[in-house]
């Protein structure tokens, strides 16, 4: 793929479970980016560099905990660009939440959950803002996820995110109404604000083996890493304002997908074999609704 990042400065929100955020982590180290992997578990952001430093760039290790505003989030920034330099890549991949009932949540759960998808990453958009104003250059990819979208009925999806999905559901759906603004601000001026979630689901441990998701939903790390590479290297004119999905944006930019230290296509994921992924993924997930939906009625 070559070195599409060389001399960029990443910051990584959430980078210390083995997930997501480590995985975009060691893909733009592969690029050739100085990586700083930010998170509340020390030992896991040294996983997570060394292997950004095993794909052949570096990067430091910051603890903070988003879910506070003492948490380091103030100062986050400031830090990484005293050790690393100027920040031209900030993805907002850090998340709180779980399912539960409206009236199951207590307003600190709901106010955590608020600092960690919204406030925090929006305050580090602003840290990052004048900089790449500056510069005329950067690049902004909050992680967001399927949850934001409005469950259809009735009848309604008998789904996790559509029956308990409200608090968040609805700060990812505030984390994508303000993608699309500050795209909208910023357009023109040499910088691209996304979002993106995984089509289904991401291959993450905290994920596989769940009840609530078949085999079928499953991406590897490799393509979300992917798709957020195209959403940070592409053209800050065309490609900026997106909510999009890993899965849809790699087939429409026909992008090739490689592993996560940009060596080897995946195989079985490349563009031509995405849009049956997906439409297999759409026809299970109708179906397990369609037989919710009967089992309820038949209750």
């Amino acid at each position: 793929m070559g070195r599409a990042l060389e001399g960029k400065v990443a910051v990584v929100t959430g980078a210390s479970k083995g997930g997501i955020g480590t995985a975009i982590a060691e893909r733009f180290g592969a690029e050739g980016a100085r990586v700083a992997v930010a998170a509340r578990t020390r030992s896991g952001l040294e996983e997570a560099l060394a292997l950004v430093e095993a794909a052949g760039s570096t990067g430091g290790v910051y603890v903070v905990d988003l879910s506070r505003p003492d948490g380091g989030r103030d100062t986050l920034v400031a830090e990484v660009e005293r050790d690393l330099g100027p920040v031209d890549i900030l993805v907002n991949n850090s998340a709180l939440g779980g399912y539960k009932p409206f009236d199951e949540w207590t307003m600190e759960q709901l106010q955590k959950v608020q600092e960690v998808n919204n406030w925090s990453a929006w305050m580090l958009a602003q840290r990052v803002l004048p900089g790449m104003r500056e510069r005329v250059a950067g690049a902004i990819l909050n992680i967001s996820s399927a949850s934001a979208e409005l469950p259809l009925g009735p009848p309604f999806p008998h789904t996790a995110p559509a029956r308990a999905g409200s608090a968040y559901g609805s700060t990812k759906a505030m984390l994508n109404r303000w993608t699309v603004s500050l795209a909208v601000e910023t357009h023109g001026q040499g910088i691209q604000v996304n979002a993106l979630s995984p089509q289904r689901a991401a291959a993450t441990a905290s994920l596989v083996g769940n009840a609530w998701f078949p085999d079928i939903y499953f991406e590897p790390l490799d393509t979300m890493a992917e798709a957020a590479l195209a959403l940070v290297a592409g053209d800050p004119a065309a490609i900026t304002g997106r909510v999009t999905y890993s899965l849809a944006l790699l087939a429409e930019l026909e992008r090739p997908v490689y592993d996560l230290r940009g060596e080897q296509l995946v195989d079985g994921w490349q563009p031509a074999d995405l849009p049956a992924i997906v439409a297999a993924q759409d026809a299970e997930a109708a179906r397990r609704d369609a037989e919710a939906e009967g089992t309820a009625k038949a209750g």
